[in-house]
């Protein structure tokens, strides 16, 4: 029992630092606010909630900005909490599908469905947390438009890249993160 719950804190660890690592690299799409940049900091979480769970891909996610706040915070940690927020909705919606029937349908539907619950909750979370807290005024429909023109549809290209990249790396990834490590290398040794 002790070595599996060590195993799965290495791996969320080691996926966490990944995150963390992929989060560093971000890059803005044309034609959307500056504030709005893809990273590829979700998909060691939504790997993760794959292979151990939806909550082992929160936690990433958590791991990760937090670790992000200390290291390279610009925002105060409103960036933080958003990118908490959105990578949450996402792995907890397709983690979730994915975990009650593990098959390659249930991966595409879980993914679909983890981008759509992710764009909608960035939605509702930038229109009354984000944007108030950020720019210290009180939620207005003056957002709206902001929201609509710019939050909801970044949200669903991110979501379909990592979608897409995680349906083709998943697969490969699987095995080594269901491998019990710790047998391994004592069958390694024995030999």
């Amino acid at each position: 029992m002790r070595n599996s719950k060590l195993q799965l804190t290495t791996k969320i660890g080691i996926l966490s630092a990944f995150a963390f690592l992929l989060y560093l690299i971000e890059f803005p799409l044309p034609l959307f606010p500056s504030f709005l940049k893809i990273d590829l900091g979700d998909l060691p979480a939504i790997i993760g909630a794959f292979a151990l769970g939806p909550w082992v891909g929160v936690a990433i996610e958590l791991i990760k900005n937090i670790i992000h706040l200390f290291v390279r915070s610009s925002t105060g940690g409103i960036g933080e909490v958003g990118n908490f927020l959105t990578g949450s909705s996402y792995v907890l919606a397709a983690g979730y599908i994915y975990m009650r029937n593990k098959s390659k349908k249930t991966a595409v539907v879980g993914l679909i469905t983890g981008t759509i619950v992710m764009a909608l909750a960035m939605c509702v979370f930038n229109f009354f947390i984000l944007i108030p807290v950020f720019t210290n005024s009180p939620v207005s429909t003056e957002n709206i438009p902001l929201i609509l023109t710019a939050i909801l549809p970044f949200n669903l290209i991110k979501g379909v890249i990592l979608s897409v990249i995680t349906l083709l790396l998943y697969k490969s990834l699987s095995p080594i993160l269901h491998a019990d490590i710790y047998n391994e290398v004592a069958d390694k040794r024995a030999r």
